[in-house]
């Protein structure tokens, strides 16, 4: 099974990532991967590092002439700032007493790490727990959709909302579902042209003007973010078994990712809201003329209303919504398959507003600053993307898989046949 490991520290020589079970014959495209690694570096509301750091993946291992190996694929990216902090951050030098950090910041891993591990410096936990490491998930997703990308499957994601700026979802059940497909032109053209990777051009500068007031107040904002996938055929994932769905993986996949704090497939939440007639998404023949003249413009379709969106390139069934998020029984169901998530406002804080203590003696302290973001929501969406993009590789390749990508084509298209 298609699987990866990263290692690397937020402010030591770099992040090492490998991919194990790739299949060989993906031609792979460095500017892609970079591309997304730019990304996730950009957006408003970034701290003083990522002027630092420009990340570039380096291969060691897997690909050859341009092309994967079917070996294990390994690669490095590298920390720039790792020579602002070698005497801190060497392997072997003894660490000073005095740059021993005690005193936990709530919200982090510093506290439950500390006491797990039996560490007596906080600085080996959060610079493992940073979310530097993302890099590496950034540069895995993108080689994922790098193979995707040969069956016709694409990936896009979004901000839908930062520190209560934005779209009106989640807790407001009484709003209108989003009607919002990331695959719209217009749509991905607004994301493209936006620092903030919001659809919502005329609230740009409004969300801007937030994240303003929260920096002059020492503060951090966090948001929601939306990803989604087209192309998927019907039945990636399982009925049979609770580890084999689909939706199921990508929750773990999305949840894992630093900050996030709650994870929806489709109309999510709101759907405890909605009755059963509401909720869910009738199934249409595109041969039936009755069926393809209905009227789309069904109420509560929660990405779009244009059923040619919607309808499975691989077979004649469609949708008219999408409130399942294109993942039903634990499986695909050929619609677009749409994930929000909420992110947590980053809690290292650049003034003093929450308490804590000294794990070594206990007495009342504030939190201690370090470097970080005021906003890092527009940098997470490529995070939650790539993510995504692993999770539907993982069961494609378990659908279709194969050792090279003629094998899996083949594949591919047998199942089609049947």
């Amino acid at each position: 099974m298609l699987r990866f490991l990263t290692a690397g520290e937020s402010h030591g020589k770099g992040l090492v990532t490998i991919i194990d079970n790739f299949p060989a014959g993906v031609k792979i495209d460095e500017d892609f991967i970079n591309e997304k690694l730019r990304l996730r570096q950009s957006g408003y509301g970034r701290g003083a590092r990522q002027k630092i750091e420009t990340d570039k993946i380096e291969f060691l291992s897997g690909v050859r002439g341009g092309l994967t190996t079917g070996s294990p694929i390994s690669f490095f990216i590298k920390n720039k700032d790792y020579e602002n902090w070698r005497d801190r951050m060497d392997a072997f030098k003894p660490v000073p007493e005095e740059s021993k950090i005690h005193t936990p910041r709530p919200g982090h891993a510093d506290f439950a790490g500390s006491i797990k591990f039996g560490l007596d410096d906080i600085r080996n936990v959060l610079e493992r727990s940073s979310a530097r490491e993302t890099a590496s998930r950034v540069a895995v997703g993108a080689i994922c959709q790098i193979f995707l990308k040969n069956f016709g499957i694409e990936f896009s994601s979004a901000v839908l909302n930062i520190g209560g700026v934005g779209a009106k979802i989640g807790s407001e059940f009484n709003s209108e579902p989003i009607n919002l497909n990331l695959f719209n032109p217009s749509i991905r053209k607004n994301i493209e042209n936006s620092e903030l990777r919001m659809p919502y051009p005329e609230l740009e500068e409004k969300t801007k003007a937030y994240i303003d007031n929260i920096k002059a107040e020492g503060d951090t904002a966090g948001g929601l973010i939306t990803a989604q996938v087209k192309g998927v055929p019907v039945g990636l994932g399982s009925f049979t078994q609770w580890d084999e769905k689909l939706d199921a993986h990508i929750s773990m996949s999305v949840m894992s990712i630093q900050a996030i704090k709650s994870v929806e497939i489709g109309a999510g939440v709101k759907s405890a809201y909605l009755k059963g007639s509401e909720c869910h998404d009738s199934i249409y023949c595109r041969g039936n003329r009755d069926n393809e003249n209905t009227d789309n413009k069904e109420q509560g379709n929660p990405i779009s209303n244009d059923a040619a969106l919607f309808k499975d390139s691989n077979s004649g069934f469609f949708r008219k919504t999408d409130k399942a998020g294109g993942i039903e029984g634990g499986m695909s169901n050929g619609e677009i398959i749409s994930v929000t998530c909420a992110m947590k406002p980053i809690p290292t804080l650049m003034k003093p507003y929450l308490d804590t203590v000294d794990l070594n003696t206990c007495e009342p302290k504030k939190a201690f600053l370090e470097r970080s973001d005021v906003c890092a929501v527009p940098a997470a969406s490529i995070v939650v993307e790539s993510a995504l993009a692993f999770s539907i590789c993982y069961f494609f390749l378990k659908k279709f898989g194969g050792d090279g990508l003629a094998e899996i084509k083949r594949n591919y298209d047998g199942y089609f046949k049947k």
